[in-house]
């Protein structure tokens, strides 16, 4: 009987290791190899002489105006996008989601502003003021009350963003939506440039470049401003894996609010969207100067055509076209991060080549203007 009662006993003892075994196994953790690792890309812009170089977004929608996503995601988003800096400029008129939401002009940047500390994002307080043409849309940054800008005037809504030192500039000033047949400026911000009110426009936003607004920005040595005006997921609007979103580069002091705010008043920034760049021409020549490196020809071929190598340090690219007549290479585009080899005739090769940066736009027509340094080769070198 004893034998049987330990017979027993060692059963159930087998029983239920196999059940706390089973249920150890019942759930089976594959996070490791299903999900995407989060992390944060560097893009690499040089900085300029006494200045870095920030990555700015200052358009951007959240769920507390018409935005998909929660403030903090927008955070997330410009983290692993290798921004250093965001303003969420939420509609203080168009707010679709506040019955679901609650909260007031105000709850986007409290809400997102525990994860850009803890992401080492700066994060400015920003609103948009959204009216029909004229005078459209306005957003306003560095502010210390967004309800404040909630007037029915738009100018006195102006007004109470200009009585806390914001930093204003007009929104997608060609937006077909509230300039169907052409782009143009109205009286009411003729006489807002007039009186300091604006203090730069986007020369680009979300998909639409300006070309003649970038032409009065400089005519009016404003600020160049180039921006996503995100509403949706980053990822499902903009190849942000192989591409970037449209941004504002910053050329600040150092990386704080302060020194952003700093160099927007002074014009000191220019916008970059795709593989093409805006501004005045003094920064964009030194973008070209620091991430282009033209080497010394080091191969001559027997047909003698000179070869030489061009490295770009940057994650810019450079489309170059000399000006004056040359059988090779034409036009010739330098891709980010990488080295191109070029080939030129070698008795055809000046020591100074002039030559054009298409996608570097320094006017509505004009384009920036690079004299390329050479040493001159033989054949049989």
């Amino acid at each position: 009987m004893i034998m049987l009662h330990r017979i027993k006993y060692c059963l159930l003892i087998l029983m239920m290791s196999s059940v706390s075994l089973l249920a150890e196994k019942s759930v089976v953790d594959r996070s490791a190899e299903l999900k995407r690792p989060h992390h944060r890309e560097v893009v690499r812009i040089p900085d300029l002489p006494g200045y870095l170089t920030l990555k700015c977004d200052f358009h951007i929608h959240t769920m507390f105006s018409d935005g998909v996503v929660w403030p903090a995601v927008r955070v997330r988003e410009a983290w692993e996008e290798g921004l250093d800096a965001i303003a969420i400029t939420d509609h203080i008129e168009n707010q679709p989601s506040k019955a679901f939401v609650g909260g007031d002009h105000n709850s986007s940047y409290e809400t997102a502003l525990p994860e850009a500390r803890e992401k080492n994002l700066i994060l400015i307080r920003a609103g948009e003021i959204s009216r029909k043409m004229p005078p459209g849309h306005l957003n306003a940054l560095f502010l210390s009350d967004v309800n404040k800008l909630d007037l029915a005037e738009p100018e006195d809504a102006l007004e109470a963003a200009l009585a806390q030192g914001a930093f204003v500039f007009w929104n997608h000033p060609g937006w077909e939506a509230q300039q169907p047949d052409d782009t143009v400026m109205f009286p009411v911000h003729e006489r807002w440039i007039r009186e300091k009110k604006i203090h730069g426009m986007e020369v680009f936003n979300e998909k639409e470049w300006y070309p003649v607004v970038l032409q009065w920005v400089l005519d009016h040595d404003l600020a160049v401003i180039g921006n996503s005006d995100i509403h949706d997921v980053t990822e499902h609007f903009y190849d942000v894996r192989f591409g970037h979103r449209p941004m504002t580069l910053v050329f600040a002091g150092e990386r704080s609010e302060a020194a952003i705010r700093e160099a927007l008043f002074a014009g000191r920034c220019a916008a970059w969207w795709g593989d093409e760049v805006a501004g005045k021409e003094e920064y964009l020549r030194e973008l070209f100067n620091r991430a282009v490196e033209f080497g010394k020809p080091y191969f001559v071929d027997e047909d003698g055509d000179a070869w030489l190598e061009v490295r770009n340090s940057s994650d810019l690219t450079f489309v170059i076209e000399p000006l004056e007549e040359l059988s090779d290479p034409g036009k010739v585009t330098i891709y980010p991060d990488g080295i191109q080899l070029l080939r030129f005739e070698a008795e055809k090769l000046p020591q100074t080549i002039p030559c054009r940066v298409t996608n570097f736009h320094t006017g509505m027509n004009r384009d920036l203007v690079v004299r390329i340094t050479l040493d001159r080769v033989s054949p049989g070198r």
